[in-house]
């Protein structure tokens, strides 16, 4: 099977690559399949009390549902229709801290992944689009309330109602990201955050 997430352990976290860089890691139903097991097989490992998400590459965390897939799925159907287990949910049963390392565009069903997180952090690349009202479906895991609570409702419908982009830049001062850094600083920022994170209570960061 095609390795398309990737793992890397470090000493009580795990960084998760979703690694489908040619296709700007778009969520196909084999990689949000494989991502949900991972997760899954994290949440196992009594070892990692952290988890880092990011995506391969300089240009898109993901780019969402794969759009192509979805087109080649006979007679159409919703978005989710193509069978696979649910990443977020996944996500959800996670029971540390989860770091999203924002590497590029996080779009649509990326931005809500990206929201599934606990804390953000950016690049100068990074930029989010909630493009549901422009192809008329309503967002599926969680978007609508996630995404009001961090930066209030008149943003949030500002974002969902116009499917423009937000810059890193924009986001960091609406409280979407926390940090702002070099791409190549990126996972070094998370991995020091992860390790802040384990110096606590180990008690503390389940839930």
């Amino acid at each position: 099977m095609e390795e398309l997430v990737t793992v890397e352990h470090g000493d009580g976290y795990a960084v998760v690559t979703l690694n489908r860089p040619e296709a700007m890691n778009a969520l196909s139903a084999a990689l949000r399949t494989q991502l949900a097991a991972t997760i899954d097989r994290l949440e196992a490992d009594a070892q990692t009390r952290v988890m880092i998400l990011t995506g391969a590459g300089e240009k898109a965390f993901t780019a969402g549902l794969d759009l192509k897939e979805m087109g080649a799925q006979e007679g159409g159907g919703p978005a989710l229709a193509i069978a696979s287990d649910d990443p977020v949910e996944a996500m959800g049963r996670f029971s540390g801290p989860i770091i999203g390392a924002i590497n590029g565009v996080a779009i649509t069903g990326g931005f809500e992944m990206a929201l599934a997180c606990d804390v953000l952090i950016g690049t100068p690349n990074t930029r989010f689009a909630d493009t549901h009202a422009r192809v008329g479906i309503i967002p599926g895991w969680g978007l609508s309330q996630r995404l009001m609570r961090l930066i209030g409702a008149s943003r949030a419908k500002e974002v969902s109602l116009t499917g423009n982009f937000v810059s890193a830049e924009q986001a960091l001062d609406w409280g979407l990201i926390n940090h702002i850094v070099a791409p190549d600083e990126l996972l070094d920022k998370a991995r020091g955050l992860a390790n802040d994170m384990l110096s606590c209570v180990p008690e503390t960061l389940a839930g």
